[in-house]
């Protein structure tokens, strides 16, 4: 047996631990970090190493493969801040290294087409904080041959997250926004995606993670009501509906994002190309 592989991930939630279950444990280890000892212990239950972030002081000598999916602060990308250097200095080290970016990066297109050719026009500043992330990340790749890779994920659904769920706890909303398009994801394709390109580097490449299925948002929630035989929640109009700030920002962007490349470059098939085949497998499991 060669060397065993070591994946860091940097954050894990939802994709991360996805990813890591995937992973042969007789060929992998897998470290995650978390800001508190019960984001530790939850690691150490799935069977990977849990470490402390503000413990880390360095990346470990064995660490092979990377995932960072820490979003960005006021300040820029915090890993970079702290790791930045060190993975610099110890590119070479790294078969392949992750950033976890989202497709707000494209900004409003009015529910037009958008691929990783198109220009990069965020319109929230949530998006604009995730461009320069993206960009700092993209430098340390020029500079020092980090294996870098950009994935920008859509809307992520999957256990426990969907709106199968929120439909049965009554807080499913169905706001009606004229022209409004989603793209989303199912987590296991996410997972899919990132074991995809493990196995075929390309590095300063970004890739589109999104299904084959853009929609208007109020559409996926009456599918989900009507695969549990419950009653549509009432419409609502975006122009007078109370909406979160983050509520609001999710709909400053309307497009549909295109998955070619994964598909073309990575020979990746979706086990859930749209939402409806996505929510069936949640309801069965």
């Amino acid at each position: 047996m060669g060397r065993v592989k070591h994946l860091l991930c940097f954050g894990f939630g939802f994709s991360a631990r996805t990813l890591a279950a995937k992973l042969d444990r007789n060929e992998w280890q897998v470290t995650g970090t978390s800001r508190s000892d019960h984001g530790v212990a939850e690691i150490e239950a799935q069977g990977c190493h849990g470490v402390r972030y503000d413990a880390l002081q360095s990346i470990p000598e064995s660490v092979t493969h990377v995932v960072s999916s820490v979003p960005p602060d006021d300040r820029g990308d915090p890993v970079l801040r702290k790791f930045g250097k060190d993975l610099g200095a110890r590119a070479k080290s790294f078969t392949w290294v992750a950033y976890l970016s989202t497709t707000g990066v494209y900004g409003d297109h009015g529910g037009a087409w958008v691929d990783e050719a198109t220009p990069l026009t965020p319109n929230t500043e949530r998006g604009r904080k995730r461009v320069t992330a993206e960009n700092a990340w993209l430098e340390l790749h020029a500079a020092n041959a980090l294996p870098v890779h950009l994935f920008r994920l859509a809307g992520i659904y999957g256990p426990g997250r969907n709106q199968l769920e929120t439909v049965k706890a009554g807080t499913a909303r169905r706001v009606i926004k004229p022209g409004q398009i989603f793209s989303r994801i199912h987590v296991e394709d996410i997972a899919g995606i990132l074991l995809a390109s493990m196995a075929k580097p390309n590095p300063g490449r970004a890739y589109n993670v999104a299904d084959d299925a853009p929609c208007p948002p109020q559409d996926v929630v009456a599918y989900a009501a009507s695969l549990l035989g419950m009653p549509l929640p009432p419409d609502e109009d975006y122009a007078t509906a109370e909406l979160s700030p983050m509520s609001k920002s999710f709909f400053a962007d309307s497009k549909r994002v295109s998955n070619h490349r994964v598909k073309d470059e990575l020979k990746y098939t979706f086990r859930y190309p749209d939402y409806s085949a996505g929510l069936r497998s949640l309801l069965e499991s």
